[in-house]
């Protein structure tokens, strides 16, 4: 209990700090400092609502029960108080407990077709609209960066960021970091005359975007810069001028593309941002391995070779191997209905974070 308040007390006094800043002009003529303070504010809110009530029915509490030994009719309330104290101690012991640091980050995704060719791509783009429709219903918003399509309106490859549209403590990643990995289909294709079920896979990588293009700092000469023309939907041109971009890393062999902003400044800037954000995931998976001493999150991994997931259509089933998660409802699912699935992954996720305390 005596870390748990050290804990709020520490918490109290950053937040006075932050909203000391968020008073101040001079904050403000740094939009970018500016947003950092907001953000890591919007953090910590949860945490002192819960602890602002909590404090509030804990002194009810007490006159409730001084008015019970006079009055027996105060009874109930002194009930219903002690109850709502106890739930609410619960409450602020969760948002107190071991947390992922990136969890208010925004994130860049990718989604590439695997094995199955035209199948695997149809695929991908279902798993491109299933994040897109559970994004949309949850407050997020969606840019795609780059999009490769196949013949048959499916997805060979594609970038997308996915951000919050209000600052809040649970960001793109706490939500979507569980997505990383291989992805199974196994289902009748469009393109099977004979009617037999087959497998294939798409690939899905997940990580941390950075909060500002102008802190990336990577070495030029580790670069090779292409540009070429924007394409549209089915390769039809929609720029006439050569504004997209593809960055190589070289020493990693990273390769990035941006073709969605207007000029080819920007989609430049946009890709080294992404090409940053892969480069601190990777740092970040390595220095986890280290720390951890070889031992394996039961819940994420960035490694697309672990399948993770199959979605079963004859059965209508979808499966996650990491947790033992089951359920019939694949339909709802690829329509957005993701929300189930996320609360199991987190719940095991809060899990595996407090046995490793």
């Amino acid at each position: 209990m005596s870390n748990q308040v050290s804990a709020v007390d520490d918490i109290l006094s950053e937040y006075q700090g932050l909203e000391a800043q968020l008073a101040d002009p001079a904050l403000h003529d740094d939009p970018a400092a500016a947003r950092k303070v907001a953000k890591r504010y919007s953090e910590l809110q949860p945490v002192i609502n819960v602890h602002t009530e909590l404090t509030q029915v804990s002194e009810d509490l007490s006159d409730a029960r001084e008015m019970a030994h006079e009055d027996h009719e105060f009874q109930g309330e002194v009930e219903r108080l002690a109850a709502l104290e106890v739930e609410l101690e619960e409450k602020l012991a969760d948002l107190l407990a071991p947390r992922d640091p990136q969890d208010g980050e925004d994130i860049i995704m990718e989604v590439k077709a695997g094995a199955g060719g035209e199948e695997a791509a149809l695929f991908a783009g279902e798993l491109l609209r299933m994040y897109q429709r559970y994004a949309e219903k949850h407050g997020f918003a969606t840019e795609i960066l780059d999009l490769a399509d196949s013949d048959l309106g499916g997805v060979k490859d594609a970038t997308l960021s996915i951000r919050l549209k209000k600052p809040s403590r649970d960001g793109a990643w706490s939500v979507f970091k569980f997505e990383g990995g291989v992805h199974r289909v196994q289902r009748v294709p469009v393109t099977e005359s004979q009617g037999r079920i087959q497998t294939s896979a798409a690939g899905v990588l997940v990580y941390p975007e950075p909060d500002e293009v102008e802190a990336v700092e990577i070495d030029e000469k580790d670069l090779r810069v292409d540009v070429y023309r924007s394409s549209g939907k089915g390769g039809q041109g929609v720029n006439t001028t050569d504004s997209a971009v593809r960055i190589t890393h070289l020493p990693t062999g990273i390769v990035v593309t941006c073709q969605n902003e207007r000029s080819q400044i920007q989609n430049r800037a946009r890709a080294m941002q992404v090409l940053q954000a892969r480069l601190d995931q990777i740092e970040r998976e390595k220095a986890e391995d280290e720390a951890a001493e070889g031992r394996a999150s039961q819940v994420r991994t960035m490694d697309r070779s672990e399948r993770i997931r199959t979605y079963n259509w004859p059965e209508n089933r979808i499966t996650d191997h990491r947790i033992g998660y089951k359920a019939n409802n694949l339909d709802h699912v690829l329509n957005g209905e993701l929300d189930e699935l996320f609360t199991a992954l987190q719940a095991a996720e809060r899990a595996e974070r407090l046995e490793a305390e």
